[in-house]
């Protein structure tokens, strides 16, 4: 049986680039993103072209009943879910200070970037169980954080929080699925180039060019979408609650 992975945020960036590593891979595809599948019709042509079956959500997984309907979708297109990537977030509307930061601000971002992860994740998680083991695991769950997890960033405090609420999911879930045959990895991107990105473009390549990064370069959604296929494989069947950098180096600390 083919299996199914969902991608949220699947339809640009980081989020389409693991949708289409793992349609090569051999999955149905189930991408989730807020906007309608016309706005994003030239990468869908893409998985056309690749011969990836794939499935187009539009929904909020900040919303109890989007997340729902984003599982209930899966299985009648697909009949199961077998892999969960939690890409989707979003980035304060605008930089603030910590001390301008406003509740509503954080509220928004944590709210889809860390509750969305949690209740989807725990929503994926019940259908998997209702599964049978495939091999040495019934399921795959990963998250993409940020190196924001662990690195302040003054002016989007909510980002870092949610990000950081994530990794405590990633250890939350991997202890206890991992009795159950799932397991749960981490990916935390670093400078990535993408639309989210681009807006501090100039910040970011001053960074790189003055050694901030050991590999000298930015980071492509490919680059993590790599990682992401290494996990969803069965080469780490006996790993679970642990992360990867993908940021050029940028988390090793240097005098």
């Amino acid at each position: 049986m083919k299996k199914t992975a969902i991608v949220t945020g699947g339809s640009r960036g980081i989020g389409f680039a693991i949708a289409r590593q793992l349609g090569l891979d051999g999955f149905n595809v189930v991408i989730c993103a807020s906007s309608p599948a016309a706005k994003s019709q030239s990468n869908l042509d893409l998985l056309e072209k690749d011969g990836t079956p794939y499935h187009y959500v539009m929904a909020d997984i900040g919303s109890h009943d989007d997340r729902l309907r984003i599982v209930a979708e899966a299985v009648k297109a697909f009949g199961g879910i077998h892999v969960l990537i939690n890409n989707a977030g979003v980035a304060p509307k605008e930089r603030a200070d910590l001390l301008e930061m406003t509740e509503e601000s954080f509220e928004r971002v944590v709210g889809i970037n860390a509750k969305g992860n949690m209740f989807l994740t725990q929503a994926v998680a019940k259908q998997m169980l209702t599964q049978p083991l495939d091999g040495a695991k019934r399921g795959t769950i990963v998250n993409i954080s940020s190196c924001s997890s662990v690195v302040s960033s003054t002016s989007r405090g909510e980002y870092c929080v949610s990000k950081a609420a994530v990794s405590m999911l990633t250890t939350l879930y991997a202890d206890r699925l991992a009795g159950e045959g799932i397991l749960v990895h981490e990916v935390r991107p670093g400078v990535i180039a993408t639309d989210m990105t681009s807006t501090v473009q100039e910040k970011y390549d001053r960074l790189i060019a003055d050694g901030a990064f050991p590999i000298a370069r930015w980071g492509t959604p490919e680059d993590v979408a790599g990682v992401v296929s290494a996990f969803c494989s069965d080469k780490f069947a006996y790993t679970t609650g642990n992360y990867v950098d993908v940021d050029g180096g940028f988390h090793i600390q240097r005098l």
